[in-house]
């Protein structure tokens, strides 16, 4: 789905190409960068704060041994129109207050794939709380009559409601999230689960399927 990625003059943002959009993301360790992101994401929404739809998607480092632990998260990703945050929460300094306050945010819908598991996760791993986690597998299935789909993955609803084929490479998938330093395929990866999941959402909550 993604097919190019550019490296912006700062260090910190990048330019993800889709079809007809163009995704500025920021990725940062740093708590100050990400509270800028989320104060932006604030104003730029002013008007539409009681029905904000942010994608929202998780990355941690996969355990292949039979019983060990899983691997704290290493990524919060989050999406709102052709903004994405890729905040490396392992590596952050401190986690902002204005993070906290934003995924507790009622008026806030967070949508995703399997979001309930994300939302566990994130609270064992940094006691942060996401109010109105919707799955987009059973929202597509009720808006769409299709029971069929409230077990599809990412990848199918792209397909069925985005008409578009989402490549999601295992070797990417799997890869050392906690990195301090993501590769462009990972930030490219990353942001297109995020913001597939915010058009998914955006489309299903406003009937434009």
């Amino acid at each position: 789905m993604a097919t190019e990625i550019y490296q912006n003059d700062d260090e910190e943002t990048f330019t993800v190409t889709f079809p007809a959009h163009d995704i500025l993301t920021t990725v940062t360790s740093s708590a100050s960068v990400a509270a800028n992101w989320i104060a932006t994401t604030r104003q730029l929404n002013q008007q539409r704060l009681d029905q904000l739809i942010v994608g929202l998607d998780l990355e941690w480092r996969p355990t292949f041994q039979r019983g060990a632990d899983v691997n704290f998260t290493a990524l919060i990703q989050l999406c709102v129109d052709q903004r994405c945050l890729i905040f490396q929460i392992i590596h952050a300094d401190v986690i902002p207050d204005e993070l906290s306050e934003f995924l507790s945010d009622e008026r806030f819908r967070f949508v995703g794939v399997g979001i309930d598991a994300d939302v566990a996760k994130l609270e064992e791993d940094y006691e942060l709380t996401v109010a109105n986690p919707v799955d987009l597998r059973v929202l597509a299935a009720e808006k769409m009559d299709r029971p069929d789909l409230s077990t599809a993955g990412l990848a199918t609803l792209v397909k069925e409601i985005m008409g578009l084929r989402m490549s999601k490479p295992r070797h990417i998938r799997a890869s050392e999230w906690d990195r301090e330093r993501l590769t462009l395929h990972q930030i490219k990866y990353a942001c297109a689960d995020a913001f597939a999941s915010f058009e998914i959402g955006r489309r299903l909550f406003y009937d434009e399927i």
